[in-house]
């Protein structure tokens, strides 16, 4: 099959992410991935540095008639059998372009974030008729997509987002060398987080841990992995100013954004997913690929993924004091620890597989495809 995949976010975070990576899978199921993006964006230099077919397009707001234009054009010339998007905006661009372009192919949707905004209007309802299938990447985006999208419930479906269990394997990473580069001891303790730098992700609440943690245990380190995203630095001033305002400059340490994720999470011994409400959690995901015990926020998609007393501890989220305690069990037992590390990578390997979950994305590929031909 041909798949045209579009993704027109400016921003760099795991949808932007998961959208490459999705390309580059089905590549390697023998299968042929194009990517619409937007120009000048990390999502369009990764994409080309990994050897992704790219398509620019600029597209803002639901009124694109140029953009429409073109995407008709790329359309038509280019033979596809299925359009995917993993940015629900993009269908305000896509739908017109399809009927300009007066293709049939099948269209579907991955519903990467929920929405407060109920969308049963004519204008939606005229955008979302055209979708084959909405796929929601966790139950409660499923849910959401039900209550404010003009969906049938035969059109929508679950497919969780993935993590190539191969690529983030225990045995592959190197855990010494990032250690090293930050100065950790061997019998240091190492909290970690991965996020954007960007309000409801929980830093605030990460750093309050730290803060009464920290002096109870003499060999407990912090690392905090990320950036801030476009429009997201007023943000992350806030946080860099409240890591020293606790006067936690030496116990934890700020990476910056890194490529070499796999490495940087195998150098962690406890990893914290305090986000408020997110739609499925990837970084968690990948740290559970990981081997790594988690503390997650017993909220939204986290809840498809983390089994708590199994895999990891949940505990209330935005309640800091929670979070403090169930961090400071997992630092207090080692061997709870280990057995929770190996049942997380057991679980991502049986549920979250890339490779598995691509071909799900496949098998409903052919169904939309053969429902078209009927």
């Amino acid at each position: 099959m041909k798949i045209l995949y579009s993704c027109l976010s400016k921003s760099w975070g795991g949808m932007e992410m998961f959208a490459v990576t999705a390309c580059i899978e089905l590549q390697k199921k023998g299968h042929e991935a194009e990517l619409i993006c937007y120009p000048g964006t990390r999502m369009e230099e990764d994409a080309v540095s990994k050897g992704v077919k790219v398509h620019p397009l600029k597209a803002s707001g639901y009124f694109n008639p140029v953009s429409i234009n073109k995407l008709a054009g790329i359309i038509r010339k280019g033979g596809f059998d299925v359009v995917h998007t993993q940015y629900s905006k993009d269908l305000w661009v896509l739908v017109p372009a399809l009927r300009l372009a007066g293709s049939n192919i099948p269209l579907l949707m991955t519903k990467q974030l929920g929405s407060f905004v109920v969308k049963k209007d004519f204008l939606h309802r005229w955008v979302y008729k055209r979708l084959d299938y909405a796929l929601a990447i966790s139950k409660v985006i499923e849910k959401n997509l039900l209550d404010t999208c003009p969906l049938d419930e035969s059109k929508v479906l679950l497919l969780h987002n993935a993590v190539d269990t191969n690529k983030f394997a225990p045995v592959k990473a190197n855990r010494n060398k990032i250690r090293e580069e930050f100065g950790y001891k061997n019998d240091d303790i190492v909290v970690g987080m991965l996020a954007r730098f960007s309000q409801g992700k929980g830093h605030e609440d990460v750093l309050y841990a730290a803060k009464q943690l920290i002096p109870e245990f003499n060999n407990l380190r912090f690392m905090i992995v990320g950036e801030p995203s476009r429009g997201e630095d007023d943000y992350g001033n806030k946080i860099l100013s409240m890591h020293k305002e606790y006067e936690l400059e030496d116990k934890v340490k700020f990476t910056g954004f890194r490529n070499d994720t796999p490495d940087i999470i195998s150098a962690m011994d406890i990893f914290a997913f305090p986000s408020h409400n997110e739609a499925f959690g990837i970084a968690l995901a990948e740290a559970m690929a990981m081997g790594k015990p988690v503390v997650a926020a017993a909220a939204d998609g986290v809840l498809d993924i983390n089994v708590d007393g199994e895999t990891g501890w949940f505990f209330e989220a935005k309640n800091k004091d929670d979070l403090t305690e169930k961090l400071r069990k997992l630092i207090l037992s080692p061997k709870e620890r280990k057995i929770f590390g190996i049942n997380a990578r057991k679980r991502i390997i049986e549920h979250f597989d890339l490779a598995l979950l691509t071909d799900k994305a496949i098998s409903i590929y052919k169904a939309a495809i053969k429902k078209k031909e009927k």
